[in-house]
């Protein structure tokens, strides 16, 4: 429940303000939309048949989407239910890319003059030097060039496969840019690559001080509007700057626009706007991001090489990925609810290519492949257990939750409303305000039901018996990696609530029925 509660708020709530240190925003952009084109894979060198395995290993992995495009076409795209396309998804820390690449653009148009500039002097203002703690000769010799390889030296705790203990203090703290410029230095800069949000929401403040507006804005100028990128979703920290290290909402289809930019060699429509080099400096990096496993990944300009592949990509947690693959010329985006092994996406891409040229067309391979997209555009129900006589009882009425620190305070299913419905309310927080209540449909078929927010967020939830006093919810914030599942048993008029993600974290909470609930 914590990590769900925490979603909602960040998510739905943070727009109205009810959690006031990270807002959201959607600046509206007048860029028209770049359609991609569409071709068959055959008539770009690739087979359908391996592309339409590749899709149903999508259901394996938990993706939500799978994009592949091969010379600027798009050869294979699918939207596995209940996500749909036209949905904008968190792309986590592909946002790190993003704001790479915005400075890739500042340093093109000298806006920033140079990547060996000091930290310290590019946020420096009013005063010739800007309030840090900490401040010593290995902090004074922190550049850009450092925060864009990862390198910064900043004591920092985000292990890739371990707790972010850092990064949460920061998303606490009042004042985030301040929390990561105040971190003391562990390493001298540049000595060792060590993974670090602050280090990218440092960037994020230093495009907005020296391009003198947004970053949102400087995007939607210089990055989202060249390329047809229209109306993101992007939150920010308490003060307004936009969030450096995730936040990002995008269609998978924007996505691949920034991975075609790449592979175009930083140049769109005829128009360059990445500096000369910039992509040299992330084929060639040999900065090691020593990882477990037999593939090395390696880390340049916020986005990882796969040297062994020919690849890099802007990864993002739980497969929010924009692969970019120069030899194959192709890019591949996904988007998901759970980790993938990228080596094997990559080979299975691979394995679709059969030419540079275009092949033989395969007339009943693209059946094959078209029959596959559209049953993972299907949802397939859940199975569904025996209404049991208890759901007649504890329909409509409200259960009062003990307190406890995540502040969810009620509950209330409507089994018997057409559509059924669920309802969660929550304590006030520290502004005195309660959260907006949890609410919406309820699918009792196996079969999710899903309801807008006024923040243009979409839920989804499905409810199902498992016994005659167990009552299981599952519920999705769609565009969002985590699922979590309610697992309720009911005893009379008490009731235990059961809660787990799919991060694995669990809750148990007590309840009772009100007492205007009971008969």
């Amino acid at each position: 429940m914590q990590r769900l509660f925490i979603t909602y708020m960040l998510s739905l709530s943070a727009c109205l303000g009810v959690v006031p240190a990270i807002t959201c925003a959607a600046e509206p952009t007048a860029a028209s939309p770049v359609e991609w084109p569409t071709a068959t894979p055959e008539s770009q060198g690739m087979r359908s048949t391996a592309l339409a395995a590749l899709i149903d290993s999508g259901q394996g992995w938990k993706l939500d989407s799978l994009l592949v495009a091969r010379h600027g076409r798009i050869v294979a795209e699918a939207y596995y239910a209940p996500y749909r396309a036209g949905m904008k998804h968190a792309v986590n820390s592909v946002t790190k890319s993003v704001v790479g690449t915005l400075a890739g653009i500042a340093l093109k148009n000298g806006t920033i003059a140079s990547r060996d500039l000091a930290v310290l002097d590019l946020l420096a203002a009013p005063s010739p030097t800007p309030r840090a703690a900490n401040v010593d000769d290995r902090k004074r010799a922190l550049t850009l060039s450092h925060l864009l390889d990862m390198t910064s030296g900043l004591d920092w705790t985000e292990p890739l496969d371990g707790a972010p203990t850092t990064m949460l203090q920061m998303r606490r703290s009042a004042d985030w840019v301040q929390f990561a410029l105040d971190r003391p230095m562990r390493d001298a800069p540049g000595a060792r690559f060590d993974y670090n949000s602050g280090s990218t929401h440092l960037l994020s403040a230093i495009i907005a001080k020296q391009t003198g507006r947004s970053t949102l804005a400087y995007a939607h100028e210089q990055l989202f509007e060249p390329l047809g990128i229209a109306d993101p979703i992007w939150r920010q920290d308490p003060q307004g700057t936009y969030i450096g290290g995730w936040g990002l909402y995008l269609l998978p289809r924007d996505m691949a626009k920034i991975g075609q930019l790449y592979l175009n060699g930083g140049v769109w429509a005829g128009r360059p706007l990445l500096p000369v080099g910039w992509i040299e400096h992330i084929t060639t990096s040999t900065v090691d991001m020593r990882l477990p496993g037999p593939v090395p990944f390696h880390y340049g300009n916020l986005w990882w090489t796969l040297p062994s592949r020919q690849a890099y990509v802007a990864a993002g947690f739980k497969a929010q990925l924009i692969v970019v693959l120069p030899a194959l010329d192709a890019v591949v985006v996904t988007t998901g609810r759970a980790f993938l092994p990228i080596p094997r996406l990559i080979d299975a891409v691979a394995a679709a290519v059969q030419s540079a040229e275009a092949v033989p067309e395969d007339v009943e391979g693209q059946s094959q492949l078209a029959a596959r997209i559209e049953a993972e555009s299907i949802e397939k129900p859940t199975p569904v257990g025996k209404v049991p006589p208890i759901a007649a009882t504890i329909s409509g009425k409200t259960f009062t939750l003990a307190a406890n620190p995540l502040r969810a305070s009620a509950f209330t299913l409507d089994l018997g409303s057409a559509p059924p419905r669920y309802e969660i309310t929550f304590e006030p927080g520290t502004s005195g305000a309660a959260p907006p209540p949890l609410a919406g449909p309820l699918g009792l078929d196996g079969l999710f039901r899903s309801s807008t927010t006024a923040q243009n967020r979409t839920l989804a939830a499905k409810g199902v018996w498992r016994d005659d006093t167990t009552f299981v919810v599952t519920l999705r914030i769609l565009g969002d990696s985590d699922e979590s599942t309610y697992v309720l048993r009911f005893d009379g008029d008490a009731v235990e609530v059961r809660f787990d993600d799919s991060a694995g974290f669990s809750q148990v909470l007590k309840g009772q029925m009100s007492a205007q609930g009971k008969p």
